[in-house]
């Protein structure tokens, strides 16, 4: 639009351009400043550090008494404060404010994607986040939203994830370099799995029965998830955060042979697409519980690796990619442990897979029965260890 136009353009289509500007602008401002600290995205790259990084999975949240304050304040539930960006901001800036970590994690949840497909999510309270209305046949295909190209996939994030990417913008500008954010996703099986299964234990085999008894209808709904998660986290990424995770959080759920033909191309594929749009922002991996298939996605282009309590650290090193490894503390030692217990263990666990190469971080997230102080001893342990 030349300047002629733009003065006798009417106010009211002026606004809409001008926000969109405003927008492109603040992205574009939050992505170029300066990170204080580097020491994750230098680890993830592969390269040498000073100390060895350290963040935590599900750091900001119910273990934190600010937290739990900042909710009762509000009188917002978790799924109403994750709709705000303001108050995503806030709950992400949290733990940072508290302890030493050398990262930020957008303050989300894995069924956000979901929900923007047409699922019901519930927190009534005590009983954890609910699938309301998981999908019981093929039928229930048809009320959900399924894009068939990247193109619809990108469209539908802007349009049911834009308060997301909002507040990664604000997160961005809360930091002001201070450490990296990390934007996340879960993957498409672990999606999935709860679109079918609801969140009931009941319903722990219908992600595999979906995967036999209705192969084209899952095989549809697994290739519209990888298009939107590889959307999501394209622009999670293009909006300013410097690294992205992908939790396979139900890899426990699904076995090996199903895993290889439904679910380990689909993270190969988003791999591939993320790295050819930003091969800069390294992509971190963890697939809960399906441990074994960590040396298949180290060669799928994932830069960093995640263990879990399966993991056995003195051969890890041997058997897997030369990347950089991710965990692997027990956070149970963080609930009823000493201080001194922790600094020994956190030890034990940096003399077993060293300091290089590695992010500290926990084989599960925190469950919000932590003492911040034993959580606090953690990150300053893993700092203060000599390499």
């Amino acid at each position: 639009m030349t300047m002629s136009r733009l003065q006798s353009a009417p106010t009211a289509l002026l606004l809409p351009l001008l926000l969109v500007l405003l927008v492109d602008v603040g992205a574009a401002l939050s992505t170029a400043t300066a990170l204080r600290n580097d020491l994750m995205v230098r680890a993830a790259r592969g390269e040498a550090t000073e100390k060895t990084p350290v963040w935590l999975f599900r750091q900001a949240g119910r273990h934190l008494p600010e937290y739990n304050e900042y909710k009762r304040s509000t009188g917002k539930s978790f799924l109403e404060l994750l709709r705000s960006p303001t108050d995503v901001a806030e709950c992400t800036m949290q733990p940072v404010r508290r302890y030493n970590v050398d990262a930020a994690i957008l303050f989300s949840d894995i069924l956000v994607v979901a929900e923007a497909m047409g699922i019901n999510v519930e927190m009534p309270g005590g009983k954890g986040i609910l699938v309301t209305n998981p999908m019981s046949s093929p039928a229930d295909l048809a009320r959900l939203t399924l894009p068939a190209d990247a193109a619809a996939a990108k469209a539908l994030v802007e349009a049911e994830l834009a308060h997301v990417l909002a507040a990664v913008r604000l997160i961005l500008e809360s930091l002001d370099g201070k450490v990296p954010l990390i934007g996340f996703s879960a993957a498409p099986w672990t999606l999935f799995y709860y679109m079918v299964g609801g969140s009931s234990k009941k319903g722990q085999a219908n992600g595999e029965r979906w995967l036999a008894e209705h192969p084209g209808e899952s095989a549809k709904v697994l290739d519209a998830l990888e298009r939107i998660v590889v959307e999501y986290l394209s622009l999670q990424a293009a909006n300013g955060a410097h690294m992205l995770q992908l939790f396979e959080a139900m890899g426990e759920f699904i076995t090996p042979p199903a895993f290889e033909q439904h679910a380990l191309p689909r993270m190969r594929s988003i791999a591939a697409q993320l790295k050819a749009r930003h091969p800069n922002v390294p992509l971190m991996v963890f697939p809960r519980g399906a441990a074994y298939a960590l040396p298949a996605l180290g060669k799928c282009g994932f830069d960093v690796l995640t263990l879990d309590s399966t993991a056995d650290w003195a051969t890890v090193r041997s058997s897997l990619p030369p990347v950089c490894l991710q965990g692997a503390f027990d956070p149970k030692l963080l609930v009823d442990g000493s201080e001194a217990e922790v600094r020994a263990a956190t030890k034990a666990m940096l003399d077993a897979l060293g300091g290089q190469k590695l992010i500290a971080n926990l084989m599960e997230g925190l469950s919000g029965k932590e003492k911040p102080e034993l959580v606090s001893a953690f990150v300053d342990a893993v700092h203060a260890y000599e390499q």
